[in-house]
């Protein structure tokens, strides 16, 4: 049954699941790191110490598997480029968040969630007031992309590195399966890559 209800949203996701984060007190010295990872203004470029050829592989390779999500392939080379260059930054697998994209959103950049959560990664508002500025727009490609990774990162570190409870922090399903089976059935299914990535 776990299955097959992975493999439903991992082909045809019609609306947000929403990342319904719970609003939790940081403690000062996690506030500030995450201030500081949220800052960070450089502009996003294929971040792949095994060479720029192998990122034109990946590159070349997402985009085709992405295309029919966003036809537009200007649109569709700087998703990819700022997914790959956050996760990277953020000490995630780029395919992890191709996944966690897909299941959150179905690629959609003004997908809003019935809790709230907004674009791409489904990131919640009250983060923009715990760690970010008060300008910042949650629908803007790189903005929304950074929260995101910067936020999985957070719950990842509370878990230990548990993806299946991270999942769960970042949807607010903790300790449920579907959410954490659909994101891995997208990662390791649709968006797996066997070249190197980082």
């Amino acid at each position: 049954m776990r299955g097959a209800l992975a493999l439903v949203m991992l082909l045809a996701p019609l609306h947000a699941l929403g990342g319904n984060q719970a609003e939790e007190a940081l403690a000062d010295s996690v506030r500030s790191s995450m201030q500081a990872s949220i800052a960070d203004r450089a502009v996003p470029f294929l971040n792949f110490k095994s060479g720029p050829e192998n990122g034109h592989k990946w590159l070349f390779e997402m985009s085709k598997r992405l295309e029919q999500r966003i036809p537009d392939r200007k649109l569709r080379t700087e998703l990819l480029k700022t997914v790959q260059y956050e996760a990277i930054r953020a000490g995630l697998d780029p395919q992890m968040v191709l996944g966690l994209i897909h299941v959150e959103s179905g690629f959609r950049k003004y997908a809003v969630s019935s809790s709230g959560a907004r674009g791409y990664m489904q990131v919640m508002p009250f983060w923009i007031k715990l760690i970010g500025e008060r300008h910042h727009n949650l629908f803007a490609l790189r903005t929304n992309l950074r929260y995101g990774c910067v936020i999985f990162r957070h719950y990842l570190d509370i878990e230990k590195g548990d993806f299946f409870r991270a999942l769960g922090r970042y949807n607010g399903s903790l300790g449920r399966a579907e959410y954490p089976d659909a994101v891995h059935a997208a990662w390791r299914g649709r968006w797996k890559y066997d070249g190197a990535t980082s």
